[in-house]
Protein backbone atom coordinates (compact mmCIF):
# COMPACT_ATOMS: atom_id res chain seq x y z
CA UNK A 1 0.00 0.00 0.00
CA UNK A 2 1.18 3.61 -0.61
CA UNK A 3 2.92 5.58 2.59
CA UNK A 4 0.38 7.82 2.81
CA UNK A 5 -2.59 5.33 3.62
CA UNK A 6 -1.56 5.39 7.30
CA UNK A 7 -1.43 8.99 7.75
CA UNK A 8 -4.81 9.26 5.62
CA UNK A 9 -6.29 6.40 7.84
CA UNK A 10 -5.55 8.33 11.33
CA UNK A 11 -7.64 11.33 9.63
CA UNK A 12 -11.00 9.12 9.23
CA UNK A 13 -13.23 9.32 12.21
CA UNK A 14 -15.40 6.62 11.07
CA UNK A 15 -17.88 7.13 14.66
CA UNK A 16 -19.28 10.77 13.22
CA UNK A 17 -23.01 10.23 12.43
CA UNK A 18 -22.98 11.01 9.01
CA UNK A 19 -22.90 7.97 6.45
CA UNK A 20 -20.10 5.90 6.19
CA UNK A 21 -19.59 6.50 2.64
CA UNK A 22 -19.74 10.59 3.17
CA UNK A 23 -16.97 9.99 5.70
CA UNK A 24 -14.92 8.28 3.25
CA UNK A 25 -15.85 10.62 0.73
CA UNK A 26 -15.24 13.44 2.97
CA UNK A 27 -11.74 12.44 4.02
CA UNK A 28 -10.55 11.09 0.53
CA UNK A 29 -11.28 14.68 -1.29
CA UNK A 30 -9.83 16.45 1.73
CA UNK A 31 -6.57 14.34 1.37
CA UNK A 32 -6.84 14.61 -2.34
CA UNK A 33 -7.03 18.59 -1.93
CA UNK A 34 -4.55 18.91 0.34
CA UNK A 35 -2.24 16.72 -1.65
CA UNK A 36 -1.31 14.02 0.59
CA UNK A 37 -2.90 11.95 -2.70
CA UNK A 38 -0.80 12.83 -5.61
CA UNK A 39 -1.81 13.79 -8.82
CA UNK A 40 -1.69 10.79 -11.08
CA UNK A 41 -2.26 8.49 -8.27
CA UNK A 42 -4.04 5.24 -8.34
CA UNK A 43 -6.76 4.48 -5.86
CA UNK A 44 -7.21 1.12 -5.63
CA UNK A 45 -10.69 0.16 -3.88
CA UNK A 46 -9.92 -3.20 -2.06
CA UNK A 47 -6.83 -1.60 -0.36
CA UNK A 48 -9.00 1.43 1.35
CA UNK A 49 -11.31 -0.86 2.52
CA UNK A 50 -9.21 -3.15 4.15
CA UNK A 51 -6.87 -0.50 5.46
CA UNK A 52 -10.39 1.21 6.97
CA UNK A 53 -11.69 -2.53 7.57
CA UNK A 54 -15.09 -1.68 5.91
CA UNK A 55 -16.71 -2.98 2.93
CA UNK A 56 -16.02 -2.32 -0.51
CA UNK A 57 -19.39 -0.52 -1.39
CA UNK A 58 -19.07 2.60 0.61
CA UNK A 59 -15.46 3.52 -0.67
CA UNK A 60 -17.25 2.44 -4.21
CA UNK A 61 -19.64 4.80 -3.33
CA UNK A 62 -17.17 7.72 -2.09
CA UNK A 63 -15.13 7.00 -5.33
CA UNK A 64 -18.15 7.02 -7.41
CA UNK A 65 -18.73 10.90 -5.74
CA UNK A 66 -15.44 12.12 -6.16
CA UNK A 67 -15.23 11.02 -10.06
CA UNK A 68 -18.64 13.34 -10.35
CA UNK A 69 -16.59 16.23 -8.98
CA UNK A 70 -14.24 15.61 -11.37
CA UNK A 71 -11.36 15.01 -8.72
CA UNK A 72 -10.87 11.67 -9.72
CA UNK A 73 -11.62 9.51 -12.90
CA UNK A 74 -11.59 5.87 -14.52
CA UNK A 75 -8.79 5.15 -16.52
CA UNK A 76 -9.42 1.91 -18.52
CA UNK A 77 -6.70 -0.84 -17.85
CA UNK A 78 -5.36 1.15 -14.85
CA UNK A 79 -8.87 2.11 -12.98
CA UNK A 80 -9.56 5.28 -10.51
CA UNK A 81 -7.07 8.00 -10.45
CA UNK A 82 -6.57 11.21 -9.30
CA UNK A 83 -7.13 13.92 -11.78
CA UNK A 84 -4.35 15.91 -13.50
CA UNK A 85 -4.43 19.61 -13.53
CA UNK A 86 -2.38 21.84 -15.80
CA UNK A 87 -1.49 25.53 -15.34
CA UNK A 88 -2.90 25.81 -19.15
CA UNK A 89 -6.32 24.85 -17.74
CA UNK A 90 -6.29 26.69 -14.64
CA UNK A 91 -5.45 30.01 -16.76
CA UNK A 92 -8.43 29.24 -19.35
CA UNK A 93 -10.95 28.40 -16.97
CA UNK A 94 -10.57 30.89 -14.74
CA UNK A 95 -10.31 33.39 -17.53
CA UNK A 96 -13.81 32.06 -18.76
CA UNK A 97 -15.11 32.04 -15.13
CA UNK A 98 -14.80 36.17 -14.59
CA UNK A 99 -16.23 36.33 -17.70
CA UNK A 100 -19.22 34.13 -17.47
CA UNK A 101 -19.69 35.09 -13.66
CA UNK A 102 -19.39 39.36 -14.16
CA UNK A 103 -22.26 38.50 -16.70
CA UNK A 104 -24.70 36.20 -14.25
CA UNK A 105 -24.01 38.35 -11.37
CA UNK A 106 -25.21 41.79 -13.07
CA UNK A 107 -28.49 39.77 -14.64
CA UNK A 108 -28.84 38.69 -10.74
CA UNK A 109 -28.43 41.66 -9.45
CA UNK A 110 -31.41 43.45 -12.17
CA UNK A 111 -33.89 40.47 -11.20
CA UNK A 112 -33.51 40.62 -7.45
CA UNK A 113 -36.18 40.53 -5.16
CA UNK A 114 -36.49 41.24 -1.50
CA UNK A 115 -37.41 37.29 -0.95
CA UNK A 116 -33.65 36.34 -3.36
CA UNK A 117 -32.76 38.94 -1.35
CA UNK A 118 -33.43 37.31 2.21
CA UNK A 119 -32.31 34.15 1.24
CA UNK A 120 -28.92 35.04 0.35
CA UNK A 121 -28.67 37.35 3.29
CA UNK A 122 -29.15 33.94 5.48
CA UNK A 123 -27.05 31.94 3.59
CA UNK A 124 -24.13 34.32 3.72
CA UNK A 125 -24.80 34.59 7.62
CA UNK A 126 -24.88 30.53 7.67
CA UNK A 127 -21.56 30.41 5.61
CA UNK A 128 -19.96 33.06 8.65
CA UNK A 129 -21.21 31.04 11.42
CA UNK A 130 -20.20 27.63 9.55
CA UNK A 131 -16.68 28.56 8.94
CA UNK A 132 -16.39 30.29 12.88
CA UNK A 133 -17.27 26.45 14.27
CA UNK A 134 -14.75 24.99 11.85
CA UNK A 135 -17.01 23.19 9.72
CA UNK A 136 -15.11 23.45 6.63
CA UNK A 137 -16.77 21.22 4.38
CA UNK A 138 -19.78 23.13 4.96
CA UNK A 139 -18.55 26.34 3.79
CA UNK A 140 -17.59 24.54 0.77
CA UNK A 141 -20.87 23.45 0.24
CA UNK A 142 -22.27 26.62 1.33
CA UNK A 143 -20.38 28.35 -1.35
CA UNK A 144 -21.42 26.54 -3.86
CA UNK A 145 -25.01 27.51 -3.27
CA UNK A 146 -23.95 31.07 -2.98
CA UNK A 147 -22.68 30.89 -6.37
CA UNK A 148 -25.79 28.60 -7.84
CA UNK A 149 -27.99 31.21 -6.64
CA UNK A 150 -26.88 34.19 -8.73
CA UNK A 151 -26.83 31.97 -12.16
CA UNK A 152 -30.32 31.00 -11.00
CA UNK A 153 -31.41 34.64 -10.06
CA UNK A 154 -29.80 35.30 -13.38
CA UNK A 155 -32.33 33.65 -15.35
CA UNK A 156 -30.24 32.98 -18.27
CA UNK A 157 -31.03 29.01 -18.51
CA UNK A 158 -28.01 28.98 -21.56
CA UNK A 159 -25.79 30.45 -19.15
CA UNK A 160 -26.14 28.51 -16.51
CA UNK A 161 -26.38 25.34 -18.46
CA UNK A 162 -22.38 26.67 -19.95
CA UNK A 163 -21.87 27.03 -16.31
CA UNK A 164 -22.50 23.63 -15.48
CA UNK A 165 -20.31 21.97 -18.18
CA UNK A 166 -17.61 24.04 -16.60
CA UNK A 167 -18.51 22.19 -13.07
CA UNK A 168 -16.11 19.19 -12.84
CA UNK A 169 -13.06 22.25 -12.70
CA UNK A 170 -14.53 24.75 -10.83
CA UNK A 171 -15.62 22.01 -8.36
CA UNK A 172 -11.89 21.14 -7.94
CA UNK A 173 -10.37 24.83 -7.97
CA UNK A 174 -13.50 25.79 -5.16
CA UNK A 175 -12.60 22.79 -3.16
CA UNK A 176 -8.67 23.89 -3.63
CA UNK A 177 -8.75 27.47 -2.68
CA UNK A 178 -11.09 27.13 0.54
CA UNK A 179 -9.62 24.26 2.03
CA UNK A 180 -7.09 26.91 3.02
CA UNK A 181 -7.97 29.16 6.87
CA UNK A 182 -6.34 32.13 4.71
CA UNK A 183 -8.51 32.18 1.48
CA UNK A 184 -11.79 30.76 3.23
CA UNK A 185 -11.84 33.67 5.14
CA UNK A 186 -11.23 36.17 2.58
CA UNK A 187 -13.65 34.33 0.00
CA UNK A 188 -16.61 34.66 2.91
CA UNK A 189 -15.76 38.34 2.80
CA UNK A 190 -15.68 39.04 -1.24
CA UNK A 191 -18.94 37.04 -1.44
CA UNK A 192 -20.58 39.09 1.31
CA UNK A 193 -19.28 42.30 -0.82
CA UNK A 194 -20.55 40.78 -4.13
CA UNK A 195 -23.46 40.60 -2.37
CA UNK A 196 -23.73 44.24 -1.29
CA UNK A 197 -22.78 45.47 -4.49
CA UNK A 198 -25.61 43.28 -6.16
CA UNK A 199 -28.03 45.05 -3.28
CA UNK A 200 -26.59 48.88 -4.26
CA UNK A 201 -26.38 48.38 -7.90
CA UNK A 202 -22.41 49.49 -8.07
CA UNK A 203 -21.92 47.57 -11.10
CA UNK A 204 -18.13 48.64 -11.82
CA UNK A 205 -17.06 47.80 -8.05
CA UNK A 206 -19.12 44.48 -8.39
CA UNK A 207 -17.29 43.75 -11.31
CA UNK A 208 -13.99 44.41 -10.08
CA UNK A 209 -14.02 43.06 -6.88
CA UNK A 210 -15.45 39.32 -8.99
CA UNK A 211 -12.13 40.15 -11.03
CA UNK A 212 -10.09 40.11 -7.77
CA UNK A 213 -12.24 37.51 -6.12
CA UNK A 214 -11.28 35.03 -8.87
CA UNK A 215 -8.17 36.53 -9.56
CA UNK A 216 -7.15 35.79 -5.83
CA UNK A 217 -8.57 32.28 -6.28
CA UNK A 218 -7.03 31.18 -9.17
CA UNK A 219 -3.25 32.68 -7.68
CA UNK A 220 -3.96 30.01 -4.36
CA UNK A 221 -4.33 27.56 -7.20
CA UNK A 222 -1.28 27.72 -9.03
CA UNK A 223 0.60 28.42 -5.73
CA UNK A 224 -0.35 25.09 -4.44
CA UNK A 225 -0.12 23.24 -7.71
CA UNK A 226 3.91 24.45 -7.42
CA UNK A 227 3.71 22.91 -3.93
CA UNK A 228 2.39 19.65 -5.07
CA UNK A 229 4.40 19.31 -8.24
CA UNK A 230 7.61 19.91 -5.72
CA UNK A 231 6.54 17.28 -3.46
CA UNK A 232 5.98 14.57 -6.40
Amino acid sequence: MPDYIEELIQEVDLNQEKPLYRIIYESLRKAIIEGLIPMGERINEKNYAVALNVSRTPVRVALQRLEDDGIVKHVPNIGIVVTRIKKKDVEEIYQIRVALDILATKNAAKFMTAEREQKMINLLNRTEAANEAGEVQEVIDLAKEFNHSIYEYADMPHLQSIQEKLHDYLARFRDVSLMSDDRRGDAIKEHRMIFEYMRTGEQEKMEALITQHLSLSKKFILLEMEGQKENE
